[in-house]
């Protein structure tokens, strides 16, 4: 659906994104991570024809976004990082108005403004000034004016910034559900929202990809450190020693907490399943298990820190 290939995009010489490559699946979900300033924007922006690239290339369903740019368009729903709204108008006459600018052609205006109104779940407002309206419900304004045209694509730069807890879930509930229908790739920086929305990860620091796959494959690939602490009746040294062989264990500490015992547990990636069932194996009463580190937040910082 989305392939890129070797893109760079250069400011008076000063490379934002460099050599970058990857693809998305039809009907995949796709989050783009990075700190700030890493070249998320910047991709988007490329993939939805609002810049050209320097160098390399990119396809959208098979057409070429530098020589069949308006095609692209077509094919695509974009939400930048700021909502392209018109406060004085009302939601649904606003959405009118984008569809036919998005060549939505007249007999088929009302029907595509009142499903894209229902997808969003913004029945509610849908007579209501946009500049009225919550900084939730500008969101899903927003989000419906990349849809009101049925695209195949929808790329999505921070869907969720500036959201409260709930408005949040309930973007996230969205974006899943749009999933559904269309192949969509976001940026966020709130990476339990990525885990949880996406199908799959690209994390991109300062301008190139540095990793991707989903949170499973990429904790394989960035070795990272976990530390497990398990609360057991009793420490004795077959149990601490069956810990120890368990495969991607590398440090055991036994620390003694009253009436019971803490085994700190250093382990590259998730070896939780294993310790556990060497500890029951072992003859130990294993009480609790604590997972410190080794999340996504983790994984993310040796990435791009590395």
């Amino acid at each position: 659906m989305i392939t890129v290939e070797g893109l760079s995009k250069y400011y008076a010489g000063h490379p934002a994104i460099e050599d970058v490559s990857f693809s998305i699946a039809e009907g995949e979900i796709v989050g783009l991570l990075g700190l700030n300033g890493a070249g998320k924007s910047t991709i988007l922006k490329i993939l939805g024809c609002f810049l050209m690239p320097s160098s390399g290339r990119a396809w959208v369903s098979g057409v070429s976004v530098e020589d069949e740019p308006q095609k692209v368009r077509s094919l695509i729903g974009y939400l930048p990082d700021v909502p392209p709204l018109y406060d004085e108008m009302r939601v649904s006459s606003y959405l009118k108005y984008v569809a036919r600018i998005k060549d939505v052609s007249a007999a088929d205006v009302q029907q595509r403004v009142q499903e894209t109104i229902g997808k969003t779940n913004l029945e509610e407002v849908g007579d209501a000034v946009i500049g009225s309206l919550s900084h939730g419900y500008r969101q899903r304004v927003g989000i419906a004016q990349a849809l009101v045209h049925n695209p195949r694509v929808l790329i999505l730069d921070e869907p969720i910034n500036g959201l409260d807890p709930v408005q949040i879930v309930e973007m996230r509930d969205l974006i899943l559900s749009l999933g559904k229908q269309h192949t969509v790739i976001l940026s966020s920086h709130i990476l339990s929202e990525i885990t949880r929305t996406c199908d799959r990860i690209v994390i991109v620091d300062k301008g190139h990809v540095v990793a991707e796959g989903n949170e499973s494959q990429l904790q394989a690939g960035g070795a990272v450190v976990m530390k497990i602490v398990c609360e057991v009746v009793k420490a004795g040294e077959a149990l601490v020693a069956a810990v120890k062989r368990v495969s991607g264990v590398t440090a055991v500490q036994v620390n003694s907490r009253g009436e019971h015992d803490a085994l700190e547990v250093e382990c590259q990636g998730d070896r939780r399943a294993e310790v556990a069932k060497a500890i029951v194996s072992a003859g130990g009463a294993l009480l609790s298990m604590q997972r410190q580190g080794g999340g996504l937040e983790n994984l993310f910082m040796k990435f791009v820190t590395a």
